[in-house]
């Protein structure tokens, strides 16, 4: 079927997902162009305000998250950051003071960030009215590019399924300029093949996340952990918990293991599952004392190698899903975010959609690299290869330029 139509299209950008990349991105494109913006989101924004997930937040996304007025109001900040391995020498220390910032990054739930985001864009429609459409409660089907006779291609066509669980749902189709698409998921969901996007680099690490929230004895104010052992990375890193007393710092808990190892850990009763992480992390913060509810997900690489494709654009967890060691992902989606604001300034076309690719490919593949190396190399069994691993962080520690070259780019990527 070829499309010969050259109406005006319903759209100047269609933006697929409204977790917290989608919403810093519609949030820069009405302060900063005049498109005509639709936002689709297959939940509303009061299920994503109930997520209870951590992310760790760079100061640099912190930096971004402010210029929109979408920073939350609850976020713990990291002060210092200690790398270790289990049963090996050398261990890596990175200070905010020698950085200038006030923390080197917080972390904050991302039920709290998807709240500000919204709230920032509710205050930007109201200054910018009838730029931006809400579609809640619609999940999108498939995105269509048609060429024409002429061999362009025309505007993409959105297919989606409108309206709640309860009120029967119909079909919607939109045209717009250009897709965006930012609705991801974790490494095993296959959501992130939607628009077309195939030629996409995967790994399976063979590890599954335990993530909970978690008191220790004796905890240290404002210092994340990454710990790494034989099974895998295992992250502290300090989160206040609106549940808890103000006055004890608590952690969320990112412990990488095998699938099997995962699910057993998972169902064992508290005290013997603190036991076994208090045997895993060491005694540095003394015994821990209290777990929450634990939650697992299967841990993955899954990177678009060029994340566009004519009218349609993948960022966020929609163009790579990463190893969370170094907490990385989410700081970049949401540079992917800011820069494809910047690009978009200047048309919504596909022009403008294969220039941002080449301006994101220099950060995506080194904090893709970096995300992908070190889980692997930290992996490898035999004492040598943990001599060698403990001179490596020890090499880290003595060199300040190496650190700092490392410690920047956890906190700004490769912005341009």
């Amino acid at each position: 079927m070829t499309d010969t139509t050259a109406t005006a299209p319903d759209f100047d950008v269609a933006i697929v997902g409204a977790g917290p990349v989608g919403l810093a991105l519609a949030n820069w494109l009405l302060r900063d162009t005049d498109w005509r913006i639709a936002l689709f989101d297959a939940r509303d924004a009061e299920a994503a305000a109930r997520d209870p997930r951590a992310l760790a937040l760079s100061h640099g996304s912190r930096v971004l998250l402010q210029e929109i007025g979408g920073w939350p109001t609850r976020a713990t900040p990291i002060t210092h950051i200690h790398v270790s391995q289990r049963g090996h020498f050398g261990q890596a220390h990175i200070r905010r003071e020698d950085y200038d910032v006030p923390a080197l990054g917080h972390v904050v739930q991302y039920g709290d960030l998807s709240a500000a985001l919204n709230a920032a864009l509710a205050t930007q429609m109201q200054r910018y009215p009838n730029r931006l459409t809400r579609y809640d409660h619609t999940p999108v089907e498939r995105i269509e590019q048609l060429p024409r006779a002429d061999g362009t291609v025309a505007p993409a066509r959105v297919r989606a399924l409108q309206g709640g669980p309860h009120e029967g749902r119909h079909p919607l189709a939109i045209e717009t300029e250009v897709v965006v698409q930012a609705e991801g998921g974790l490494f095993d969901d296959a959501r992130k093949q939607a628009g077309g996007l195939s030629h996409a680099r995967r790994r399976d690490y063979g590890q599954t996340a335990i993530v909970a929230h978690v008191r220790c004895s004796a905890p240290l104010e404002g210092w994340a952990w990454e710990r790494f052992t034989n099974e895998g990375p295992l992250a502290l890193l300090p989160q206040d918990d609106a549940q808890g007393p103000a006055s004890v710092p608590g952690y969320a808990l990112v412990w990488c293991c095998s699938p099997d190892e995962a699910r057993r850990r998972a169902g064992l009763p508290e005290d013997t599952f603190l036991a076994e992480l208090s045997t895993a992390f060491g005694d540095r913060m003394g015994p821990f004392t209290q777990v929450g509810p634990r939650h697992t997900f299967a841990l993955g690489l899954h990177a678009q190698r060029i994340p566009v494709d004519r009218r349609v654009a993948a960022i966020g967890n929609a163009a790579q899903t990463i190893h969370p060691v170094a907490g990385q992902g989410f700081n970049l989606g949401l540079r992917d975010a800011f820069e494809m604001a910047r690009t978009l300034r200047d048309g919504a076309t596909p022009a403008a959609l294969a220039r941002f690719a080449r301006e994101r490919a220099f950060d995506r593949a080194v904090t893709i690299g970096l995300t992908d190396l070190l889980p692997r190399a930290f992996a490898v069994p035999g004492r040598p290869f943990g001599h060698l691993r403990g001179a490596a962080l020890t090499l880290l520690e003595c060199l300040p330029p190496l650190k700092h070259g490392l410690a920047r780019q956890m906190m700004f990527g490769q912005r341009g």
